[in-house]
């Protein structure tokens, strides 16, 4: 049987990201090698002569506080190791000093032994440590890019019941949550300290609780981490964070539920946002930029589940509204030009560019404080107001990831790509009569523009760009008997289509009969390959018929000018849902809707913990022949660690989880393989907790070394007690 030696020992690579591992692996080291049993080792810097020689502690305490306040951070450390010979740790005075004076240097060397110091005497003597010096290292900690020492520094003044303010930790979790593995962490964090408030079990009418009601996650503090989570993709870790919000008693901010709304969306909870709704039509003060986010999801879950229907009632309702809303904006321009001698002005307030440049600042390298500036604010409002402009910074990155919707002057729009998914989910699903239907509702609400650049060409041509020619003659068709103009671009393009491809002579004169009904004008160049066509078919009538059509027509031969302009695009990109449709097609990224049902299914019985109810929907989804995904097996592995005890069917499906790993498209991300070392590392499953270390090394994904050793202490402290 592998033990934990293998598991949590110096040199086990539990911390795979490229950025920590040294800096986690120096920590260790050098917290091991402050230990009593170990000082030659981690004074070997030191002469022989000063092992023996007689010093007096408070000379050197001293020197330490000195070499300080000198910047002489060589001279301190040597001090501090001849005085941990001598004396053991100097006392609290002198310890925090040091502590906070490595941290200010900000140096990412001078960083790591600041938190060995931290670390050693943590497990000395932790009664020496005061807590504002070790608030201040781990938030320079994490101002430092340094994410996993500070979450630690954080642990331990939980541990010590030195509760860090919520005002002071939020800022913290702000600054680990720039970066992926920050976010990770914070996560984790946030969760392990909402667990220790949970069903009330702390008493806020006794004093002596206080203390511990002051770290008490926030709102904001929600806010931030969910919206760090939302950026680097954790998002099934943030639903578990949203689950914990209402068992701790805290109630979500206004902005939080945009938040709230992507994160469901990215997990496919089309009735979670159908839920949310209601709350953000009736809410106050939220921005033109969070009603977007909101509809751009509750769009998106639509297209998830293949729900046309309701995505077309949504886009039609946008089109007609900002129709409407253009005739009253345009109204209002033709009183204020009156009114103000054509001199026009509508206080929309700043425009978005001119917000991005407002609130673009480089807080995460701004000037780290003092110690003693930080000590000064008791209530950390500096920190708050710190990490308040840093979730402004990752909200605004998050806006740009909206995609399907966009609004000018509080007017939602569909956008090209939203356009461009839905005419894609109609092919797919070979609904060309409900595609025209769409098409025809749209012109009608379609704000005025040429013809040849109208949303109907634009569809049919880029189904003539992709090949599907009897799909775009079927909506040429149904345009034509709706009373849709199309211009004559599209049945040149068509027609040559037809001729290029060859074998089909019925359809092109389909088409021309057509086109003259309508009074189309075809252009020369696509009177030439119909001359063609018909040669190389032997029907020399029908060529010279065609010829003389063009001799009588007087077609310049330069061909159709706007037909190229369509095709090409222009600068004002007036062909950009054509290519973008084109793009959407090609990029043969095909959606499972069914997954998703039947995901929210097991997520269901998973969440009730009815296990076996979980497990016959997993089987009746096998059955129907679809393939189970992460979220599959994120739902089930969650479920079954907060049950406990049933690792062996954790280890079942991990077996599964290899076979669909090498046979299918199932990728296995951090958020699922965290979930199965959790459980492994729990259970004393080691060997398959291997197999999942390894696999997150070679993924290069960040280890929580310090969250798995403890919990091996927890459950397995005493595993191999009595067996020498």
């Amino acid at each position: 049987m592998l033990g934990p030696r293998c598991l949590f020992s110096l040199e086990s690579p539990l911390c795979s990201d490229c950025k920590c591992r040294q800096t986690n692996q120096a920590g260790d080291n050098n917290t091991k090698f402050l230990r009593p049993h170990s000082h030659g080792a981690c004074f070997s810097t030191i002469t022989d002569t000063v092992l023996v020689q007689a010093r007096d502690p408070s000379q050197l305490a001293l020197e330490i506080e000195n070499a300080v306040d000198e910047r002489r951070l060589d001279d301190a450390w040597k001090a501090y190791e001849k005085h941990v010979h001598m004396d053991g740790l100097p006392r609290k005075s002198v310890l925090s000093k040091l502590i906070t004076g490595l941290a200010e240097s900000c140096d990412a060397h001078w960083l790591n032994q600041s938190y060995n110091v931290v670390s050693h005497a943590f497990e000395e003597k932790h009664e020496f440590l005061g807590k504002e010096p070790l608030i201040y290292l781990s938030l320079t900690l994490a101002r430092c890019a340094l994410p996993n020492l500070a979450i630690n520094v954080v642990r331990k003044l939980v541990k010590m019941e030195a509760y860090p303010p919520v005002a002071a930790w939020s800022a913290i979790v702000a600054h680990m949550c720039q970066t992926s593995t920050g976010a990770f962490l914070a996560a984790d964090l946030v969760m392990e300290l909402g667990y220790l408030f949970q069903n009330n079990r702390v008493d806020p009418r006794k004093k002596i609780n206080h203390p511990l009601l002051s770290m008490k996650p926030n709102s904001f503090t929600f806010n931030i981490v969910l919206t760090a989570s939302l950026m680097f993709g954790t998002t099934r870790k943030a639903e578990q964070l949203l689950e914990l919000m209402p068992r701790i008693g805290v109630k979500p901010e206004v902005n939080l539920l945009i938040v709230m709304a992507r994160i469901y969306e990215r997990n496919g909870r089309r009735d979670e946002i159908q839920k949310l709704k209601r709350h953000v039509d009736e809410a106050y003060g939220l921005s033109e930029s969070e009603f977007r986010q909101f509809y751009d999801c509750l769009l998106s879950c639509h297209l998830k589940f293949g729900d046309l229907d309701s995505a077309v009632d949504m886009v039609l309702d946008m089109l007609r509204k900002g129709k409407n809303a253009k005739r009253s904006l345009e109204a209002a321009k033709a009183v204020l030009e009156a009114v103000e001698n054509r001199k026009l002005y509508f206080p929309y307030g700043k425009t978005e560019a001119e917000n991005s440049c407002s609130s673009e600042r480089p807080i995460s390298n701004s000037q780290m404080p003092s110690y003693v500036s930080f000590f000064k604010d008791n209530g950390f409002a500096r920190l708050e107001l710190e990490a308040r402009e840093l979730l402004k910074v990752l909200s605004d990155k998050l806006q740009e990831q909206v995609g399907l919707v966009k609004s000018e002057h509080g007017i939602l729009h569909p956008t090209e790509t939203m356009y461009a998914k839905l005419v894609k989910a109609f092919l797919e699903a070979d609904k060309i009569s409900a595609l025209a239907s769409f098409l025809v509702k749209a012109s009608k609400e379609e704000c005025p523009v040429s013809v040849e650049r109208s949303f109907v060409v634009q569809v049919i041509n880029a189904c003539i760009s992709l090949g599907l020619l009897e799909q775009a003659h079927d909506l040429l068709d149904e345009m034509r008997f709706s009373g849709i103009r199309v211009g004559s671009s599209i049945y040149s393009s068509l027609l040559k289509a037809y001729c290029k491809e060859g074998q089909h002579e019925d359809d092109i004169t389909a088409l021309l009969k057509d086109a003259q009904q309508a009074g189309i004008q075809l252009d020369a160049s696509c009177y030439e390959d119909l001359i063609e066509s018909r040669v190389s078919h032997s029907n020399t009538p029908g060529a010279l018929h065609l010829f003389k059509e063009l001799k009588n027509s007087n077609v310049m031969k330069s061909g159709h000018k706007e037909f190229k302009t369509l095709v090409q695009g222009s600068d004002d990109n007036e062909a950009a849902l054509t290519t973008r449709l084109v793009e959407e097609v090609r990029s043969g990224n095909t959606v499972d809707h069914a997954v998703h049902d039947w995901n929210n299914v097991i997520h269901f019985f998973c969440k009730k913990r009815l296990m076996h109810d979980a497990h016959s929907a997993l089987n009746k989804m096998r059955a129907s022949g679809h393939v189970p995904n992460a979220q599959t097996f994120h739902s089930l592995i969650t479920a079954y660690a907060a049950i406990g005890g049933k690792y062996v069917e954790v280890t079942d499906l991990w077996g599964e989880m290899k076979v669909l790993a090498g046979s299918s498209s199932m990728k296995f991300d951090q958020e699922l393989l965290d979930s199965l070392l959790y459980c492994f590392v729990r259970g004393g499953f080691f060997l398959r907790a291997m197999e999942v270390i390894e696999m997150m090394e070679k993924s290069e994904m960040f280890i929580d070394k310090y969250k798995y050793k403890s919990l091996w202490l927890k459950y397995h402290r005493t595993l191999y007690k009595g067996t020498l």
